[in-house]
């Protein structure tokens, strides 16, 4: 028998609506980028400092590769280490926002906006973006088996020789950058405007993939154009030591921010 003084079902609060996406062109792409380099030169010691914290790691992690004798993950690491970029440059993207808005912020409220974040989701899209980082070391291994398992080489000069100077090696970089090619367009498409919005408003990050998958697929050829900008700037970066990195990786995560700006309708648009 039911009781008359049950308490009635509360209805289920409502899903926020999926972001409007723009349209955007080559001209917003410079306009990004001019105001990109813009925040950085308004605040480059603390846009520097990220850009250093991700060359410093990237020197670290290959030596300890070096050191631990894991020579063959030292390309498919060099590759696939700019994969891993959106997630750091989070604190950048604050910078910007805050100097849009023109709020006041020091060190602090830079260097721990990933902590504040801890309620919401963006830990979820760290995890996607660790997890094809893992994916890539996992077949670049496989492919290292499959196609090298006759080569021998006990130092970084013995691997490169083995890559660079034998039909199996070429083999196994041709493999390896289609697959890393897809894998890279695959992470793209996911996280290019996702970790911008996923910072800007209170939204899952399933909305915020979803968001960035449809920025690209309603304006492929101009975030074809963006993604390679960000490729060749990335290898460029890397040459002298990974030390570019100190002023490209700040300017393009200061323009991502806008062009994330540019791409996705502001809320409730």
């Amino acid at each position: 028998m039911t009781s008359d003084t049950a308490e009635p079902t509360r209805p289920a609060a409502p899903r926020p609506a999926m972001p409007r996406v723009n349209t955007v062109t080559a001209a917003d792409i410079r306009a990004s980028l001019k105001a990109g380099f813009a925040d950085f030169r308004a605040r480059p010691v603390m846009s520097g400092f990220f850009g250093l914290f991700y060359a410093v790691f990237g020197i670290l992690f290959l030596w300890c590769l070096i050191a631990l004798g894991q020579v063959w993950m030292v390309i498919p690491a060099v590759v696939a280490f700019p994969l891993v970029a959106p997630f750091a440059a989070a604190g950048l993207y604050e910078m910007s926002r805050r100097l849009q808005t023109g709020d006041s912020f020091g060190r602090r409220d830079i260097l721990t906006v990933m902590a504040r974040q801890r309620g919401r989701e963006m830990g979820w899209m760290a995890f996607v973006t660790l997890f094809v980082f893992w994916v890539w070391m996992y077949q670049v291994r496989l492919w290292l088996a499959i196609i090298l398992q006759d080569a021998s080489f006990s130092d970084l000069n013995g691997f490169l020789e083995t890559v660079f100077f034998t039909p199996e090696g070429w083999t196994f970089l041709l493999v390896g950058t289609v697959a890393g090619a897809v894998l890279s367009a695959a992470l793209f498409t996911v996280t290019v405007v996702a970790m911008p919005l996923l910072l800007d408003r209170e939204v899952d990050f399933v909305t915020a993939m979803l968001t960035s998958v449809r920025v690209v697929a309603e304006n492929p050829l101009v975030m074809l154009t963006w993604a390679a900008i960000i490729s060749v700037t990335m290898v460029v970066s890397l040459v002298p030591a990974f030390l570019g990195l100190i002023f490209t990786l700040p300017i393009l995560g200061h323009t991502t921010w806008h062009l994330y700006q540019r791409a996705v309708a502001p809320e409730g648009a």
